[in-house]
């Protein structure tokens, strides 16, 4: 089934209809400013699916016509499931009284690769043809859920179906679906023209910065709400976090916040501010929780202007609560270096820790580290700097030992902190930093595989639970800024597949028991990944390959979904990936072919230097 593929005929009344908007940025821009309105001028055209990415196609549904055949029936409501019509109020012209109370389109989206396909029919009554089936078939790809959460799946096959009935309608008997499948079923090319992602923030458990929790929400007015995007993300922010992060984050939100009853719209004043009603339960918050509600909110609604938020102002029973702005918002951070400059560092021809920083003229400057892993006091494989850049962590060439030390100042080098018993290719990983100062790493010997961390980087190896691993074993890892994710390179069967997990706190601050729980597939239609990194605080960027398919460089979001625009520009051989948390810094990257390479926004990969290993920014 190829992602191009349509459903079967349109029926002889015509399918719903589209408008082209070449206006594509005013509309944009009137969305992001809180206007509802949308452009419709353009040609009007039959169309059976949004052709991929034409994410300036609109749908408007059309009616059954009289004596419609039961094949403009269904073609006609999967069609109809993919427009803005308030409510869904077309569609469910298509459905028996019966049928239009029990479907609820909010339920849930189920992704298909392509538009579902209709088979069949199949007679249920005999000859009088009182009643027919139609199968619906497709590759399912991801399911989004009640709350918004999307979860890719593997590829699998589809089966729905779809009953069709004989009822009185005017005083003649028509066909309407009296049986069908819960919430929305779309094509991959229909939800990416209905739907986008946006990150709502909650706070690490007990921590005073935030983690993104990515959900997807309707591109223009959700057509069950009325609610404009600005109003749709403010509410998933309230409705409270995902269920897979809920364990390891908290809402300041008093328990029952919620939107001022009846407000679907909210629009940003000419200073780019923002006022939030909210409903009494929001007035028992203090200054101080008031002040961390409006940062989720500030935070949230990032994702969904083109210039900077300038404030916002929450307000309970029409009272003011209290004021936030975009700069104050910044303590509290996902990544909490931000707005330093980071600049990548690599491993030499010589085993040394240097540093590259671009000069304006794009000439590159490469200067080792001070201390034992600069000066070649140890031979190093890969490195790891922490996010404050006074201290590194290095692995040396052969894999087995793992040091720390100062890359601030001289000194000798200190003892290992673990070494490996594994044979040559199966020793330790690549090390990783997280939020807390802690620093990672997987020993990937057969005989005692393990994921270790040692507390602020000092001390003995803590052991790690990983949950749900079951036989596979750990190749890489990457832990997130915010210290509550981390992705794993998990190989089992052949396969190495990249997994995210979610790390959980317990016990006393000064002494946690920590563990990695509920593993997902982040990329379960590539067979290999090859090389991770955080790139944000909800992206990754993935090097690796699907079945059949060449080496790829892609973005990927860490709920597992993509789309076309995440596909980077073609590099061979890539071993490495190296990402800040800042994405106006380039992406740089290890080539056996290039060298150490970098990707500079709206550009191709150039060369930084051409020998040199291990490439990465803090963390």
């Amino acid at each position: 089934m190829g992602a191009d593929r349509r459903r079967h005929g349109p029926g002889r009344h015509g399918p719903a209809r589209v408008v082209r908007t070449p206006t594509l940025l005013a509309a944009v821009a009137a969305l992001l400013a809180g206007c509802a309105s949308i452009p419709d001028s353009g040609d009007v055209e039959p169309v059976k699916a949004s052709p991929p990415g034409e994410s300036q196609v609109r749908v408007y549904a059309v009616p059954p016509r009289e004596k419609a055949e039961p094949d403009e029936i269904v073609n006609g409501f999967l069609e109809a499931m993919t427009s803005d019509d308030p409510d869904f109020a077309m569609a469910r012209n298509y459905l028996t009284k019966k049928a239009s109370e029990y479907w609820r389109p909010g339920a849930g989206t189920t992704v298909l690769r392509a538009a579902p396909d209709p088979a069949g029919p199949k007679e249920l009554s005999g000859t009088d043809s009182s009643a027919l089936t139609y199968p619906l078939y497709g590759d399912r790809i991801a399911d989004v859920d009640s709350v918004h959460a999307y979860q890719p799946t593997e590829p699998s096959e589809y089966a729905g179906e779809i009953r069709l009935v004989r009822q009185n309608v005017g005083g003649a008997k028509e066909w309407r679906i009296d049986s069908l499948p819960q919430g929305l079923v779309l094509g991959e090319s229909d939800f990416q023209r209905n739907y986008r992602s946006v990150n709502k923030y909650y706070f690490a458990s007990g921590e005073n910065w935030l983690v993104a929790d990515p959900v997807y929400i309707r591109q223009r007015i959700d057509p069950t709400t009325r609610m404009d995007p600005v109003t749709q993300a403010v509410k998933v922010l309230l409705d409270g976090p995902t269920n897979w992060l809920k364990p390891v984050v908290d809402s300041p939100f008093p328990a029952g916040t919620a939107l001022q009853k009846g407000t679907t719209s909210l629009e940003f004043d000419d200073r780019n501010a923002l006022k939030v009603p909210l409903n009494d339960k929001a007035s028992k918050a203090g200054r101080t929780q008031c002040r961390k509600m409006a940062a989720q909110l500030l935070f949230t609604l990032r994702d969904l202007t083109s210039t900077p938020v300038g404030q916002v102002e929450l307000l309970a029973d029409g009272s003011s609560l209290c004021v936030l702005s975009g700069d104050q918002a910044e303590e509290f951070a996902p990544d909490r270096t931000t707005g330093r400059p980071d600049n990548p560092y690599l491993v030499d021809d010589h085993g040394r820790l240097s540093l590259l920083q671009a000069s304006a003229d794009e000439s590159v400057d490469q200067s080792h580290v001070i201390g034992p892993f600069g000066t070649g006091g140890v031979k190093l494989g890969s490195v790891a700097v922490a996010r404050d850049e006074k201290r590194a962590a290095g692995v040396t060439d052969d894999a087995k030992s793992l040091y720390v030390s100062s890359i601030l100042s001289d000194g000798e080098l200190a003892p290992a902190l673990v070494s490996s018993d594994g044979p040559a290719r199966s020793r330790l990983s690549p090390p990783s930093w997280d939020g807390h100062g802690d620093l990672w790493i997987a020993d990937r010997d057969p005989g005692k595989p393990r994921l270790l961390r040692f507390a602020e980087g000092t001390g003995t190896p803590i052991p790690v639970t990983v949950q749900g691993l079951g036989e596979g074993r750990i190749q890489g890892l990457r832990v997130s800024a915010d210290g509550v994710r981390i992705a794993l390179l998990v190989s089992e069967g052949g396969r190495t597949t990249l997994q995210i997990g979610r790390v959980e706190r317990s016990g006393s601050a000064a002494d946690p028991t920590v563990s990695v729980a509920q593993l997902q597939s982040v990329a379960p239609q590539m067979e290999t990944v090859t090389a991770v990194s955080w790139a944000g605080p909800s992206r990754l960027v993935v090097v690796g390959k699907e079945s059949g398919g060449v080496q790829q460089v892609r973005y990927i979001q860490t709920d597992g979904s993509t789309s076309a625009a995440s596909v980077l520009p073609g590099l061979n051989q890539v071993t490495a990936i190296a990402a800040a948390n800042d994405d106006r810094q380039p992406l740089v990257a290890d080539s056996d072919d290039a060298g150490i390479v970098r990707l500079p926004s709206g550009g191709n990969w150039q060369t930084m230097v051409e020998v040199g290993s291990s490439p990465v920014y803090p963390g």
